[in-house]
């Protein structure tokens, strides 16, 4: 009997427990579309700040680069470099690399120039001598064949069988010239060959010397204007290793750079533009000609002034960047600079858009997309109902809106949603279901 018992009280609990369980389960995921547990807010009337926060970024709208010199061969060592924010003028010596092994090859070169010299004086020596000596022969040949022809013509004075010997004579004296007057020909077309080969030897070593020389030259780069200098990060400091967002350091004496990279530039301080990304909604509320604030982070405490100089009209967005959404660039042209200013430095932007005067506005938080429509969600009662609004302008927390008057009373989340998502933090507008 106890046995039994037991066991039927176990079977009750059982039961009991899937029946609470059901029951949550069915209370959290049943609609709260009406409670006093679902946030709210009212529509206003009032004038909407439209001013627009972003960061931006110092960039020197003229500049020179400074590259390391595109020679062939290794990667080149930094001897001499000046520091970020250094003033220059326009020929000052920036910075130097290590010249030690274009001079071996200017050595070398050198070397090579003096030996081709020294081959070009003897293949003319050379020449000179085959010349003499090819003269001698040939006037030796030429006599042969006088004295041949002279004693033809005393053929008829002879017997026949002497003036068939003069005329073999005269025959081979003659073949004796012509073979001789060939081989001068060509001894001394070699000996011209030889000495353009050695002239042309020669002039590769001097041009292999001016080539050396104009590298060395090279090493010393000099300002290519007034301005001040702004050095890049070096990229091979990591050993080749490196990834979007790694803290990098700048170029400095000592470091491997190859040859034709950019090490850094020389820019005009006066010439300084501010450059930042905008999202679609704050490029909407952005017009050329406003005015701007700005404090550049690495200067707290000072406040500059500027204009928005361009707004860009195409999507600024890299495909290698994490965010989705559209951006776009602007300019903005600074009223005020320092000498402390470089490109590079970051700033927090105030763009003093135009403000909206007497409109209703509410959260952006209470804004949602329903079927392509943008609704608010109006208590009446103990329940919402939603209602299709226009969004006139927006800021990053409030919207101008047309469609409810002012006073009405809207929930900050979608009522429509489970308890356990309304429960939690509203997403904000353009995510979750928020209106973008």
């Amino acid at each position: 009997m106890r046995s039994q018992r037991a066991i039927t009280w176990a079977v009750v609990a059982v039961v009991l427990c899937a029946v609470v369980g059901v029951v949550a389960a069915v209370r959290r995921g049943s609609p709260a579309a009406t409670g006093d547990d679902i946030p709210t807010g009212l529509a206003k009337r009032g004038d909407l700040d439209m001013k627009v926060y972003v960061n931006g970024e110092l960039r020197a709208s003229h500049s020179e680069m400074l590259t390391a010199p595109p020679i062939g061969g290794g990667a080149l060592q930094i001897t001499h470099l000046l520091h970020t924010g250094t003033a220059v003028k326009k020929g000052d010596l920036v910075m130097e690399f290590d010249p030690s092994e274009q001079r071996y090859k200017l050595d070398q070169n050198r070397s090579e120039l003096m030996q081709a010299d020294q081959e070009i004086t003897k293949a003319r020596a050379d020449a000179a001598v085959v010349a003499a000596q090819d003269k001698v022969a040939l006037l030796k040949a030429r006599f042969d064949v006088r004295r041949a022809e002279l004693d033809v013509l005393k053929n008829e004075l002879v017997s026949s069988i002497d003036a068939r010997k003069n005329d073999l004579a005269l025959e081979q004296a003659k073949r004796v010239l012509a073979e001789l007057e060939q081989d001068v020909k060509s001894r001394s077309a070699s000996g011209e060959a030889t000495i353009s080969l050695a002239e042309e030897k020669r002039n590769k070593a001097k041009l292999a010397m001016d080539q050396a020389q104009d590298n060395i030259n090279k090493m010393r780069v000099t300002a290519p204007m007034d301005g001040l200098v702004a050095l890049e990060k070096n990229e091979g400091a990591a050993g080749g290793f490196f990834f979007s967002g790694m803290s990098l350091p700048e170029y400095h004496e000592g470091d491997q750079v190859e040859p034709g990279r950019s090490v850094g530039q020389v820019i005009d301080p006066k010439g300084m533009e501010l450059v930042a990304k905008v999202g679609e909604l704050e490029r909407n509320n952005i017009k050329e000609g406003q005015l701007v604030d700005l404090q550049l982070d690495a200067l707290p405490g000072s406040t500059f002034h500027g204009t928005v100089k361009t707004v860009g009209g195409n999507n600024a967005r890299r495909f290698w960047e994490d965010d989705s959404s559209s951006k776009f660039e602007i300019s903005v042209t600074l009223a005020t600079t320092d000498a402390q200013m470089r490109p590079g430095l970051t700033a927090h932007v105030f763009i003093n858009s135009d403000p909206q005067k007497n409109v209703i506005y509410a959260p952006r938080q209470a804004l949602f997309l329903k079927e392509n429509k943008r609704i608010v969600y109006v208590r009446n009662g103990n329940s919402f109902e939603p209602r299709e609004v226009k969004i006139q302008a927006q800021n990053e927390s409030r919207a101008a809106i047309a469609g409810i008057s002012a006073g009405t009373e809207i929930a900050l989340v979608d009522p429509t949603a489970p308890r356990k998502a309304a429960s939690s933090n509203p997403p904000p507008l353009g995510g979750g279901g928020g209106a973008p």
